[in-house]
């Protein structure tokens, strides 16, 4: 006799809890699915005595369904809307808009106040109090050109 046949049942709560003690010590998502699937096998046994076949189908089904509705939540919440576009990517956010330069562009290369930051510049020489827009991010670099007006 085997030590999953003497556990029985019990078998599958134990697997469950064992995947999902897997899935804290690595998370990611994916044991906790299968860690899922192995309890509900045990319940549905439970309920219904079924045989070690029938488990193990009862898992696989159970398994592969937990993983396709993981999956697409997963998918859809990578699809949703962000509340802040520019997390991260604060300069992106200045492209298009206007400002004063209050230090003159010098051989193309220039620093702008926007807020509480100072951010280097490139763009053609204009002296200070020009009007500049912001044409292009690279990183920390803004590159402009002189503004209407």
């Amino acid at each position: 006799m085997s030590a999953l046949s003497a556990l029985g049942v019990w078998s599958w709560f134990i697997l469950g809890l064992v995947l999902l003690g897997v899935e804290v010590a690595m998370p990611g998502f994916f044991m906790l699915w299968l860690g899922a699937a192995a309890i509900a096998t045990g319940l549905i046994t439970l309920a219904f005595g079924l045989s070690w076949q029938a488990e193990f189908i009862v898992f696989a089904v159970v398994a592969v369904v937990a993983l396709v509705v993981w999956l697409r939540l997963a998918k859809r919440s990578t699809e949703a809307p962000a509340d802040n576009p520019f997390l991260n990517r604060r300069a992106a956010s200045y492209v298009g808009r206007e400002f004063v330069l209050e230090e003159a562009i010098v051989r193309g290369s220039g620093r702008v106040r926007i807020d509480d930051s100072i951010w280097r510049l490139s763009g053609p020489d204009l002296p200070a109090g020009a009007k500049v827009r912001i044409t292009r991010a690279d990183g920390g670099l803004l590159h402009v050109e002189a503004a209407a007006g």
